[in-house]
């Protein structure tokens, strides 16, 4: 696996416990089932492995879990968006919920 480089540089392990953690914490009281966190868990890491790299940082992590998170339940994605992101306002609320919904919305061609 490779090394995690945090925000502030320091460098640490990858631990599917903590991202597990993350995940959990943005679907708390969400319909999703556990097998399905372990499913995102288990694509995550995937990518990681696959991605060649000897170091990822937070960021890049963030975004895969972003990922997933839109994959499984919109209110999750937009619980962990709004503290990955650091929203401030409720602009950038509406924004995410926007784009969010948009991709949901049936295509009229």
């Amino acid at each position: 696996m490779p090394a995690v480089v945090k925000k502030n540089g320091s460098r640490t392990e990858y631990s599917s416990d903590k991202l597990r953690g993350s995940l959990s914490l943005a679907l708390r009281k969400r319909p999703v089932a556990a097998p399905a966190v372990d499913a995102a868990v288990s694509s995550i890491k995937e990518k990681l492995l696959t991605s060649g790299l000897r170091e990822v940082d937070t960021g890049y992590i963030g975004e895969l879990v972003m990922q997933e998170l839109q994959r499984l339940d919109t209110v999750a994605y937009i619980r962990f968006a709004s503290v990955y992101k650091n929203f401030e306002d409720l602009a950038e609320f509406q924004n995410a919920i926007a784009e969010v919904g948009g991709e949901s919305k049936p295509r009229k061609d």
